[in-house]
């Protein structure tokens, strides 16, 4: 296996030591590299390493720690803006502001992020990907100034680790067994049964069991419900991520 797969961890404290252009520019030919829908390339990426923008993004990204340390704060998005641009300006008429558009986008967004995310650790350097994108993305969209047709997937910050993540490097977040996630020709559903049996190792650390006293909680499936990504807060996000596509014309009807 690629050692960069295989050792990934996500890296949260970042040193102060900036990131040579070479490198940039190799992560960023890495993100290009990625398959793509037609070789359409359906995304932008907006490099932040401005101090005072960084601010704007701060609390966008619930003033997560990553947003003050990492030297750049990388943002993955949706883009059909270039390439209707394009388009027009070859006289075809193109039709890419739909949601099934915004799909293929994000696909391609997605895996130019990987991409990126990969190659910037074989550079030495450690990353991580912030969710709260997709919470905050109609702010993320006036403070990078986006236009019609481009829609924030993800972010990525990335720089150098600290010598107390780089020490920490095979402390490895535990990942379910492959029979979980691997189904041969057609899907089979999961009995109690199985189920007990796929998460009794994640279950069964000493992090979660550490975790669900610490939540007073009666185990790890009602941390994810009842703490990390409750239910008003799934409907909320939602409502106001469809607002978004809907602004940015990726919602027809």
């Amino acid at each position: 296996m690629i050692p960069q797969i295989k050792n990934h961890r996500s890296v949260r404290s970042f040193s102060t030591k900036p990131i040579p252009q070479d490198a940039m520019n190799e992560m960023l030919t890495a993100a290009t590299r990625a398959s793509t829908v037609g070789t359409m390339q359906l995304y932008s990426i907006v490099v932040i390493t401005d101090e005072q923008i960084r601010k704007q993004l701060a609390p966008l990204h619930f003033n997560q720690p990553m947003l003050q340390n990492a030297p750049a704060i990388v943002t993955f998005c949706a883009d059909v803006n270039r390439f209707e641009l394009w388009c027009k300006q070859r006289n075809a008429d193109p039709h890419y502001h739909n949601f099934i558009w915004y799909v293929n986008a994000a696909i391609d967004t997605l895996l130019a992020s990987q991409n990126f995310a990969l190659e910037a650790e074989n550079q030495g350097l450690g990353i991580c990907y912030l969710g709260t994108t997709l919470y905050t993305a109609d702010k993320i969209i006036e403070t990078l100034n986006l236009p019609r047709g481009v829609v924030p997937i993800t972010t990525i910050a990335v720089g150098y680790p600290q010598d107390s993540d780089a020490q920490n490097l095979s402390a490895l977040t535990p990942r379910l067994p492959l029979e979980a996630v691997v189904h041969y020709d057609k899907y089979e559903d999961y009995s109690e049964k199985s189920i007990d049996e796929l998460w009794a190792t994640t279950e069964g650390s000493e992090q979660t069991q550490a975790l669900i006293k610490e939540n007073g909680l009666d185990n790890l499936a009602q941390i994810f419900t009842q703490r990390r990504y409750k239910r008003e807060d799934n409907e909320l996000f939602t409502e106001k991520y469809l607002d978004v596509l809907r602004a940015q014309g990726f919602m027809t009807k």
